[in-house]
């Protein structure tokens, strides 16, 4: 591994996108440091990886809700890698979707936005500690096409993903200054991770043609997409880029 490889943490490693944003992090010749809640699927990641060819693939199981776990983890990556460059959050959320809101707890409906700010806080912050000093660095958040689009059914997701862009505006406020970057990836539904379940109750070829249908190019993104991107905002190729949101809808929304 070169020792100018890109230092990168990524939690959440084991999920679509995580995954998919590792192993083109991976192409790339960075050091990945994975994290992940359940050790099988970050480990399914890391050998995928591997069987590619790739170097230097680190492995932990971490709670990315515990401010501890992950300020741990940071400090060892840091102890072993002698920095972090790049952090993304790829974590899942409690979610319920396709209910309306009137007919939801008030639990189900703040549960998503009071859990995504909490993960993307302490992962965000956790990074930062180390970035900051080096006066170099890219913390990525997540969020999705719901933050700036009116539609029904997707009970508390649009302010889960409303809170983390306002998040990192904020943040990239603070540690902008310091040479540190912070930038949210905003897709719309990626079409690989509908799965076989739709998340509005209609039959799931019609829920794919309806999300589609809401985009500019009638294509939904890819998980490759939003990896490419990923790896573009913390290689340099977007400097001026700080407290953004980079719009993968597919035209979705527009700003």
């Amino acid at each position: 591994m070169a020792a100018d490889a890109q230092k990168v943490i990524i939690h959440g490693a084991g999920g679509a996108i995580g995954g998919a944003v590792a192993e083109e992090f991976a192409r790339q010749g960075a050091e990945l440091f994975l994290a992940g809640l359940h050790l099988n699927s970050v480990n399914a990641t890391a050998a995928r990886i591997r069987a590619a060819g790739g170097e230097g693939v680190h492995v932990s199981e971490v709670d990315a809700y515990d401010p501890l776990a992950v300020e741990a983890h940071a400090n060892a990556v840091v102890d072993e890698a002698g920095r972090v460059d790049v952090m993304l959050n790829a974590v899942s959320i409690p979610l319920i979707q396709g209910t309306p809101l009137l007919d939801m707890a008030v639990e189900d409906v703040t549960a998503p936005a009071a859990a995504w700010l909490r993960t993307q806080f302490i992962t965000a912050r956790a990074a930062a500690a180390h970035m900051v000093p080096r006066g170099s660095g890219t913390i990525l958040t997540l969020s999705a096409s719901p933050a700036r689009v009116a539609i029904a059914g997707v009970g508390g997701f649009a302010a889960a993903c409303s809170a983390v862009e306002a998040l990192t505006r904020t943040l990239a406020a603070e540690v902008g200054p310091a040479g540190v970057r912070v930038v949210c990836l905003r897709p719309q539904r990626i079409l690989e991770t509908i799965g076989s379940t739709p998340d509005l109750p209609m039959p799931l070829d019609d829920f794919t043609r309806f999300l589609e249908s809401l985009t500019t190019t009638g294509k939904l993104p890819t998980l490759s997409d939003v990896a490419k991107a990923a790896v573009f905002l913390a290689q340099g190729g977007a400097e001026s880029l700080n407290g953004s949101v980079l719009n993968l809808t597919a035209g979705m929304s527009t700003d």
